[in-house]
């Protein structure tokens, strides 16, 4: 798995491929899967805003496209000096695969399950009989 600062600067590279004409918040994800490759994404806004994505889940998606779907890590940054945790919905789509060490920009790394300790999915559904 690569390290913390390894996982930083592939989202670092990422963020510079960011699409966003309307926040100028540029965001790049890199995602560590157990097979050792790291995965990128940077947020993609749009006009219509709910039509944008996330780096996180571009980076997820991207990933799970390739036929990954265990991972490590994720690492998340955005403009220089801005701490930032994943959104509720990227929080809810990285769940889906497990728990993952989340990596950010000056914080301690944490545990996706920290972040979302009740997530929707697969264990959910089992205790409700869906």
């Amino acid at each position: 798995m690569p390290a913390a600062s390894e996982l930083l600067a592939a989202a670092r590279k990422a963020r510079e491929h960011a699409y966003a004409p309307y926040s100028n918040f540029a965001v790049g994800a890199a995602l560590a899967t157990k097979a050792g490759d790291v995965v990128t994404g940077a947020n993609v806004e749009n006009a219509s805003y709910p039509v944008g994505m996330c780096a996180e889940r571009t980076a997820l998606f991207s990933a799970v496209a390739r036929g990954h779907r265990d991972f490590d890590a994720i690492a998340i940054v955005g403009p220089e000096g801005v701490a930032l945790t994943p959104c509720g919905a990227c929080r809810q789509a990285l769940s889906e695969f497990g728990d993952m060490r989340v990596v950010r920009e000056g914080c301690d790394d944490v545990a996706l399950r920290d972040l979302l300790p009740d997530a929707f999915g697969p264990r959910h559904l089992a205790r409700t009989g869906i």
